[in-house]
């Protein structure tokens, strides 16, 4: 299989990549984290200008109508500035709203996506769940033309910058998606290790909007989580590379004993092994953005976004630990960059699913085939 970029994706994955290098540096980066929002108004234009905020979104709404392996590049570029704008919370519930809803909501809502005017975030962990997307505690009933949801949903990232809310919840026919409104939320806002903004959703008997056909939505909810865990995959691998990089300029430039500490074998083994990891990461989130985008079956999908998870989570611990260690103990200090790598790695390990709730999904469809 050929991992290369397109001559496109290339040109957007550099665009993206000197953009974030020249007006996102990791000083700007802890000024907006320290902001009241934690995010940039600003940088959000300056995405959707790039045309990122359209790139998942059917060209019928202005978008670019583009796919996972589109995004990779992109999100690369993300886990190497470490951003902290809701940006792949909003692309995710964006595609799911442009396959489950309706010709008159996907109108209505896409093309401000598209122009950077609206943010959204997908709802749908639910308190003592898990990583199972099919327990949903929260409940649906009819009301008038619309419907009223009760319930609660937990550590939902990029909900206090949302203007709408793509919400799991169950009625008497079964699972089904709904569209609310943030601000008729209650919502417990929260900074995440990571430092991005999320939110407990609070919704008490509140109006939403039915999104697709009722009961049918697990198949959509579980092809939005196999999206999302694509991305924070390709998310992974770019935060990976740049541990690799700071780690390697590192030991060239510290000296012990009168030489550089990169002349030590035993240092040159570790560093090499942080590099392998990388490079078997990125080829692992490549398949899985492939088959998220051309699977078959939803079961081919499953199965390869689950052994790309396993494999990422695994390698994200090895290199950033072993980034953090060969810093010294300044690695974990809040002036280095490397130390916030660490904690974006560290929760992407287990961001949509860790390692155990993939082995057991895999395991799990394996013996189904």
């Amino acid at each position: 299989m050929n991992f290369d970029y397109s001559e496109e994706q290339q040109l957007l994955a550099d665009a993206v990549r000197r953009y974030l290098a020249k007006d996102y540096g990791f000083e700007a980066r802890k000024k907006i984290v320290a902001s009241p929002e934690g995010w940039s108004e600003a940088v959000w234009r300056q995405l959707a200008e790039l045309g990122l905020t359209g790139l998942p979104i059917p060209a019928e709404y202005g978008g670019f109508g583009g796919g996972a392996v589109d995004m990779i590049g992109p999100m690369e570029a993300a886990g190497e500035a470490l951003l902290v704008e809701p940006y792949a919370a909003t692309m995710v519930a964006a595609r799911l709203l442009a396959r489950a809803g309706s010709e008159a909501q996907k109108r209505a809502i896409l093309p401000q996506v598209v122009e950077g005017r609206l943010r959204l975030a997908f709802a749908c962990l639910e308190r003592g769940a898990r990583h199972d997307l099919s327990r949903i505690g929260t409940r649906a009933r009819r009301a008038g033309d619309g419907w009223r949801l009760s319930g609660e949903k937990v550590a939902v990232v990029g909900a206090p910058a949302a203007a709408r809310l793509v919400v799991s919840a169950r009625t008497e026919k079964g699972a089904s998606l709904f569209l609310v409104e943030a601000g008729e939320t209650k919502q417990r806002p929260c900074v995440t290790l990571d430092e991005m903004r999320a939110a407990d959703v609070l919704l008490e008997d509140t109006r939403a909007e039915l999104l697709g056909a009722e009961g049918e939505a697990m198949p959509w909810i579980e092809e939005a989580a196999d999206f999302a865990t694509a991305l924070v995959c390709a998310e992974a691998v770019g935060a990976m590379k740049y541990a690799c990089d700071a780690t390697l300029e590192y030991l060239k430039t510290r000296k012990q004993f009168g030489v550089p500490i990169g002349s030590f074998q035993a240092l040159q083994h570790r560093m090499v092994d942080m590099v392998i990891a990388t490079e078997q990461a990125r080829s692992m989130a490549c398949l899985a953005a492939s088959k998220v985008d051309g699977a078959a079956d939803a079961c081919e999908r499953a199965r390869a976004v689950s052994a790309a998870k396993i494999k990422i989570s695994d390698a994200a611990r090895h290199v950033s630990q072993e980034s953090v260690q060969l810093h010294g103990g300044m690695g974990m200090s809040e002036e280095m960059k490397v130390s916030h790598t660490f904690r974006r790695l560290t929760v992407i390990a287990g961001e949509w699913g860790d390692a155990e709730h993939h082995l057991a999904r895999f395991a799990a469809l394996e013996a189904a085939r």
